[in-house]
């Protein structure tokens, strides 16, 4: 694969804490979870990073960016931040492991009007 590769990822949690549900819009393409477990919006912004990077390691894609609206997760995806939650640590460890596989990776917070999974996963609630 040539170019760079977007994906953007986001994932919340209904109520927080409760059932939560990961989004992943790359190429034009929505890719959904629905109920991907019980927990807060961190732990379901962690699991959409982590999806969002199995389908960049399974594109096979050579430089890729990550686009999310949690600045806690960009923060400490780019090791700007320390991640000290026991709970979200593991989370860390697996997206670390999954984009080791790739040569350029790249992480950007952009605001939430910005992010299409967000997108993705609010035309799932209308109001």
């Amino acid at each position: 694969m040539t170019g760079r590769m977007t994906v953007y990822f986001d994932g919340g949690a209904r109520p927080n804490p409760g059932r939560m549900e990961i989004a992943v819009v790359t190429g034009g393409r929505s890719h959904v979870r629905d109920d991907v477990g019980q927990g807060d919006n961190c732990t379901a912004e962690w699991l959409a990073l982590c999806f969002a990077a199995e389908i960049a390691r399974a594109a096979a894609a050579q430089d890729v960016l990550f686009v999310g609206d949690s600045r806690t997760i960009v923060e400490q995806a780019l090791g700007r931040w320390a991640c000290r939650s026991p709970q979200l640590q593991p989370h860390l460890a697996a997206y670390r492991a999954i984009v080791a596989a790739i040569p350029r990776v790249h992480v950007r917070h952009v605001r939430r009007s910005k992010n299409l999974a967000g997108y993705a996963l609010a035309q799932r609630h209308p109001r």
